[in-house]
């Protein structure tokens, strides 16, 4: 995260409503819920947007080009797009849009864009602190897993593994959260970051 703000760094927000899709997406992903909590899903998924939105303009003022395009493509993709994407399928499962059902192939075509470009940045991430390289990471995983598992060229078995990856990247992003807020409040590391991994 840039340190050149003319404000503080929204970052930690910006990670926290990562944290939020991430649960959310990990509980669709694991079973525990099902399409009766796609609506209130989207809501979150919406106020998610709205933070990552607001982060990514701020982080690209602030000449934060790995952070400032991550932000602004999750907003966009990650967030309103999902939001919409599971608000559709909601409508979908209770006959509201006719008797169509969801083509999930092309979720598969767009997350593999999503993934690529996620893929594609990662390098950037390796002279980041270790936790969020490292939940760039597992998203990676997730999101090639979930273009898989969309074009039907995995099982479902492996839908819990999906939701497991996302769980342990959004307890990651609260604890570099965490790490950011109260190191900065303090002016010391009170909360380590372990370094990164290319200098």
């Amino acid at each position: 995260m840039s340190e050149g703000h003319s404000f503080v760094s929204p970052g930690p927000a910006g990670l926290g409503a990562l944290a939020v899709a991430c649960f959310g997406f990990g509980a669709v992903f694991t079973g525990k819920i099902g399409p009766g909590g796609y609506p209130l899903l989207s809501a979150w998924l919406i106020g998610g947007g709205i933070v990552q939105f607001t982060v990514a303009v701020m982080e690209l003022k602030d000449k934060n080009m790995t952070g400032g395009n991550v932000f602004l493509f999750f907003s966009a993709f990650f967030m309103f797009g999902a939001a919409l994407s599971v608000f559709a399928k909601y409508l979908m499962s209770q006959g509201i849009m006719g008797s169509v059902a969801p083509e999930v192939m092309v979720e598969g075509y767009c997350w593999m864009a999503g993934a690529a470009f996620l893929t594609a940045v990662t390098p950037a991430y390796m002279k980041s602190p270790k936790p969020l390289a490292m939940i760039v990471i597992l998203l990676d995983i997730a999101l090639w897993l979930i273009v898989g598992l969309d074009m039907g060229l995995l099982g479902a078995s492996l839908k819990p593994v999906v939701g497991y990856l996302l769980f342990v990247s959004g307890w990651i992003a609260i604890y570099i959260v965490a790490a950011v807020v109260n190191n900065h409040v303090y002016g010391r590391t009170m909360i380590p970051t372990f370094g990164t991994f290319v200098k």
